[in-house]
């Protein structure tokens, strides 16, 4: 149970302000669906990506097992930090 809350808060807070969840506002915030129709397209969205997502890990774990996944995946997650950091102060100072 205490590995499927931290599993949960991880992946709740990483989702918080990312593009997904900025789309689905922007959706629902043109009342031409119904809220409750766009909520569905959204979470069917979410599970069928998340399922893809675990289908893909389960089938490649056996060929990942020596590499240091979370470090790899800090390193992607550092580079696209200091690139949006890049892009961000390229574009003000022209």
């Amino acid at each position: 149970m205490r590995e499927l809350l931290a599993m949960f808060v991880t992946i709740f807070v990483a989702e918080l302000g990312d593009k997904t969840q900025l789309t689905t506002l922007l959706f629902a915030s043109e009342r031409r669906m119904p809220p409750l129709l766009v909520f569905a397209a959204a979470a069917a969205a979410l599970v069928t990506g998340t399922a893809l997502a675990v289908l893909v890990g389960t089938a490649g774990a056996r060929y990942v097992q020596g590499l240091p996944l979370k470090f790899v995946a800090g390193l992607g997650f550092v580079a696209i930090g200091i690139w949006t950091l890049f892009e961000y102060f390229q574009g003000t100072t022209a």
